[in-house]
């Protein structure tokens, strides 16, 4: 057997086993993917552990492993299902606590879990960034009520980030369910008591009208209602005839209504069919069918087989309407503060491209032409001849006047802080310079409406749960700039991003066709889009409910589509995660303080007359 060279093999292996010991499942399958994690009936998938294996990267995927596995373990679905609440809120408070309660039963008999869950709640925190939150409207108070209970049964202090969304919603939960959570404890060990438990607290928090019946009390109510029935009617066992009396008139009054009712439905059945026939004569050629009614659109041009549950609740929306004038000089303000010290190097990253481009404006000339200006290299054939023909040159208009460039920005919650400042100002100095060029610069932006659903969702719960829904969640598309725009006016728009609650999960293959769509139209012969993100499309209610690549594969199939078409020259820029996997032509970045020159060189290359130098530089940042 060929020994692996991976040096990360033998602790994913060994990392495996201990999943497998944890969760006392023998045959159960663990990967390492860079799909989000979860389990998938007895199949676990974890994070990927790259061959550097990073300290992050170690304690992530132990965390998750530990967390999958407790829960694997100590939880049962069916108890889980039958004390279930129906509205939404509610459900996410019930899930968060019983995780938090699988992992506190995994920690009394397994104390080395304890760090390891940690961290990957730290990162978890980090990608959403919970530690940047100040109000509390934008902190999920589900995912607060399954901390206070991590609080309460470990007694130690939460991560970074988990500890201020517990802070802000702390004082609320205390007040309004602190006497029932006094019992934790009490209750751990025993899911169906934790379940009663669980749905008391959400009672407690207000979210009452959202549980649903009481399972416990459906027994009870339908013994009551026979006992009820059964009082109510007369006992005739101690007279039978005059029982037999009763059942032959009810016999002889159930023929009655038999046959009346047999002769209205007939009588109505006739008229129906007459109906019809009168139809069939009046609106139908003879000898033609009913035309079928037309199938409807796909959700995605990309591919037919992906789906959206409800596009109701979809927005496409500026940045102006988003918040108040105000406000947006506020958040203008903010992003200037906080980017000052690397404007200067942005700036001149800006003008060298601006250097570049006008070099090659002035520098486009048509070669052998009739009249003109003189061509020096041909001055001493013309001095030998002045009669020579085609000695002239004249300068002509270059192709990249004609373009409009698009920068598609990831506004997930994982870009907050330092790369959605970096995204937003470099958005901006490129917007300014390109202008100058006259290349016309469109910014767009893409998250959702709300976390782990939202109205879509509750939609959904409130159809029945149907299986396969697709797309989960409502989409929330920024207009920050439209091509025709001048920057001067929407100088603002691009301090949104830094608004606390905006970003929060990303869809990326409905965003990337949106932005098509609007590159398509425009009348520039050239169209250029640029995406910049931080890795894979995540939306942990899409998910949830559809296959663990669904949105990947989607986000591949728009891709493919933009690419076969080539009426749009697309290129990504990845942030902290390798995105070439998805991209012909992308640039990774481990420092989002590189995304100015890395911009910056993409688009100067892309600009680049010479094709065969455009391939090699674009060809070596994707080698790179």
């Amino acid at each position: 057997m060929k020994r692996s060279d991976n040096p990360a093999d033998p602790f994913k292996k060994a990392l495996a086993e201990a999943a497998r010991t944890m969760a006392d499942e023998r045959e159960l399958t663990v990967t390492y993917s860079v799909d989000p994690p979860g389990m998938a009936g007895d199949t676990m998938r974890l994070p990927q552990v790259t061959r550097r294996m990073t300290r992050d990267e170690v304690l992530l995927a132990r965390g998750t492993a530990d967390a999958l596995a407790l829960r694997h373990r100590y939880h049962d679905a069916g108890t889980h299902a039958r004390y279930l609440p129906q509205g939404q809120m509610a459900r996410d408070l019930y899930d968060s606590m019983e995780t938090a309660r699988c992992e506190a039963v995994g920690a009394r008999h397994m104390p080395g879990t304890v760090g390891n869950i940690d961290a990957r709640i730290a990162h978890d925190a980090a990608r959403k960034g919970y530690a940047d939150i100040r109000n509390r409207q934008d902190a999920p108070l589900s995912v607060a009520a399954g901390y206070m209970v991590r609080a309460l049964t470990s007694g130690k202090a939460l991560p970074t980030g988990a500890d201020n969304v517990l802070e802000l919603w702390r004082g609320f939960i205390e007040e309004q369910a602190g006497g029932t959570l006094d019992g934790v404890t009490d209750v751990l060990d025993d899911q169906r008591a934790f379940a009663r438990f669980a749905r008391q607290v959400i009672s407690d928090l207000g979210y009452g009208d959202q549980l649903g019946d009481d399972p416990d009390d459906t027994g009870d109510e339908a013994d009551d209602s026979a006992e009820m029935q059964d009082d109510d009617q007369p006992d005739d066992s101690e007279n039978p005839d005059a029982q037999g009396q009763e059942d032959e008139g009810e016999q002889e009054d159930s023929d009655d209504d038999a046959q009346s009712q047999d002769a209205a439905q007939a009588e109505v059945a006739m008229d129906d069919q007459a109906e019809d026939e009168m139809s069939d004569e009046t609106d139908l050629p003879q000898g033609e069918a009913p035309p079928e009614p037309p199938a409807p659109a796909p959700h995605s041009e990309a591919s037919i087989d992906y789906k959206v549950y409800d596009t109701t609740f979809d927005e496409e929306i500026r940045a102006e309407d988003l918040a108040e004038a105000a406000e947006l000089e506020r958040l203008r303000a903010y992003l200037d503060q906080q980017l000052d010290p690397l404007k200067g190097a942005v700036s001149r990253l800006a003008n060298k491209l601006q250097r570049r481009l006008q070099a090659q404006q002035n520098r486009s000339w048509e070669f052998d032409l009739e009249e003109g200006t003189l061509d020096a290299g041909r001055l001493a054939r013309v001095v030998a001849n002045p009669t020579t023909p085609l000695s002239f040159k004249a300068e002509k208009d270059t192709d990249f006047r004609d373009t409009v460039v698009t920068l598609l920005l990831d506004n997930s919650g994982s870009m907050r802080g330092r790369p959605i400042s970096i995204a937003a100002i470099c958005a901006d100095v490129l917007a300014r310079t390109l202008e100058r060029c006259q290349v016309k610069v469109e910014i767009l932006g893409f998250t959702t409406r709300a976390w782990k659903g939202g109205r879509a969702r509750e939609k959904w719960l409130a159809d029945g749960r149907p299986a396969a829904p697709g797309r989960l969640n409502d989409l929330r598309h920024i207009v920050y700039k439209s091509a025709d725009a001048p920057w001067r006016r929407v100088r603002d728009n691009l301090g949104l991003m830094m608004k606390e609650g905006l970003l929060k999960e990303n869809i990326d293959g409905e965003a990337l066709e949106w932005a098509h769509r609007r590159m398509a139209v425009r009348p520039e012969a050239r169209k250029i889009l640029m995406v910049i993100s931080d890795g894979a499309p995540v939306d942990d209610s899409t998910l949830s409910v559809n296959p663990a690549n669904y949105l990947e594969k989607h986000l591949r199939d728009v891709i493919a589509m933009v690419e076969r078409r080539r009426a749009v020259e697309l290129l990504a820029i990845g942030i902290g995660h390798d995105v070439t996997r998805y991209y012909e032509r992308a640039v990774t970045i481990t420092d989002a303080e590189q995304l100015a020159g890395a911009i910056t060189e993409q688009l100067a290359a892309l600009f680049d007359s010479d094709p065969r130098a455009r391939a090699r530089v674009m060809g070596i940042r994707r080698a790179g």
